[in-house]
């Protein structure tokens, strides 16, 4: 199977951020030669080794170009749709379009946690959600648009809460009762397994380099 990408080239690994391609490597894999990459993530300071294989199927591509960046902070101040005040259906949801990863699917993530906070303050990994989705949006905008991370920021911030608007809390909220209280205590029975609550990843799909 040819490499999709090069040494040296900026990648989107969606769960886990913008990373480098620092080398194509074959390792022995069950007596046969396996390419793999070798990728250096920024955000967490990790490098990661992920088949040549499954870089598709784990959302792995290359940074978008500046019409699809641009296309994607237009969609910041867009309506969108309404609020469920289910956290685990909100929550899964907004999971599963980190997992995809397209530039567009982040920046509806960011959208929709950051009006959500509006109507309430968001629980804890809703807010670590938010806060990987937002790193992730600013890192790959920064690089398409050639803009500094803080540049980026500042605009997105103009776009959720453009000067003059009304405030985003006219969402409608779809059920009756509000649940995020009931994570709050799922949270605290879970305490002392924070790096669990934070892996937006899955362990299995990349080793760790030592």
């Amino acid at each position: 199977m040819s490499n999709k990408f090069r040494v040296n080239q900026k990648v989107v690994y969606p769960s886990q951020g913008v990373g480098k391609i620092l080398e194509v490597f074959e390792r022995d894999f069950k007596g046969e030669k396996t390419p793999y990459y070798k990728i250096y993530i920024e955000a967490s300071d990790m490098v990661v080794m992920v088949p040549v294989a499954n870089a598709e199927s784990l959302g792995i591509r290359q940074i978008v170009g500046k019409d699809d960046a641009k296309a994607a902070m237009e969609l910041l101040s867009e309506e969108g749709d309404p609020i469920t005040s289910d956290w685990k259906l909100r929550y899964q949801m907004n999971l599963d379009l980190l997992k995809k990863g397209t530039v567009k699917d982040i920046a509806t993530i960011v959208r929709t946690l950051y009006n959500r906070s509006k109507v309430k303050e968001l629980p804890i990994l809703e807010r670590k959600l938010y806060d990987s989705a937002k790193k992730l949006l600013i890192d790959e905008i920064s690089i398409a648009l050639g803009m500094s991370e803080k540049e980026v920021e500042n605009q997105i911030h103009l776009k959720l809460e453009p000067p003059g608007a009304a405030p985003k809390i006219k969402h409608a909220v779809i059920m009756e009762d509000d649940e995020d209280d009931d994570l709050m205590d799922d949270v605290k029975e879970k305490k002392g397994s924070s790096d669990e609550d934070g892996d937006f990843g899955d362990e299995e799909d990349f080793d760790d380099e030592e």
